[in-house]
């Protein structure tokens, strides 16, 4: 079912090999810029997808199949560029690596309490985890962009520091409801 808000998913899942591209390349600024620019559009597309969806009354299986997997692969192809390009490094990785084994693993838990036809739904501070995080990583993006402010990549990474912290939390919560329907 191509609906709009389906399309809009499916760009920001295309986008992501864009993304990566620009990148690719650490100390080139601009490829730093239109990566931010290319980061923005994906985070507003995906908000206007799950809008469009529910105002149009078009939410659709597919649509809430792909659009966690579209932020998944996001924001995974995101954090192993910045740690390849060392945008994220040394003690720092340790936050990319806790926020990376926590959706691996909770993607996991869903699927196994799917099949159980336990429904999960994510809860208030899984989305400020996800809006903490996705401005944590917007952040090293911009950083990139504008090397020459050293607070920008600080305060970016204190909010990968928050987001990890927030998803240690959420991931255990998860956890806690998983745990209750295994043997």
């Amino acid at each position: 079912m191509l609906t709009l808000p389906n399309l809009l998913t499916l760009s920001r899942i295309l986008a992501v090999p864009l993304l990566a591209a620009f990148l690719w390349w650490p100390g080139w600024p601009t490829g730093y810029a239109i990566a931010f620019a290319l980061y923005v559009l994906m985070g507003i597309t995906d908000y206007f997808d799950g809008y469009l969806a529910r105002a149009q009354g078009t939410v659709s299986k597919l649509g809430i199949f792909l659009d966690p997997i579209a932020d998944k692969i996001m924001v995974a192809a995101v954090v192993l560029i910045l740690v390849g390009t060392r945008d994220i490094a040394g003690v720092h990785v340790i936050a990319a690596l806790i926020i990376l084994l926590r959706e691996i693993a909770v993607s996991g838990l869903r699927e196994f309490l799917a099949q159980l036809q336990v429904s999960v739904p994510v809860s208030q501070l899984a989305k400020w985890k996800t809006t903490l995080q996705l401005i944590a990583l917007g952040g090293l993006i911009l950083a990139g962009a504008l090397p020459d402010l050293d607070w920008i990549k600080l305060a970016a990474l204190v909010a990968l520091w928050g987001a990890a912290a927030l998803t240690v939390v959420t991931g255990w919560d998860y956890l806690r409801v998983g745990l209750r329907h295994m043997d």
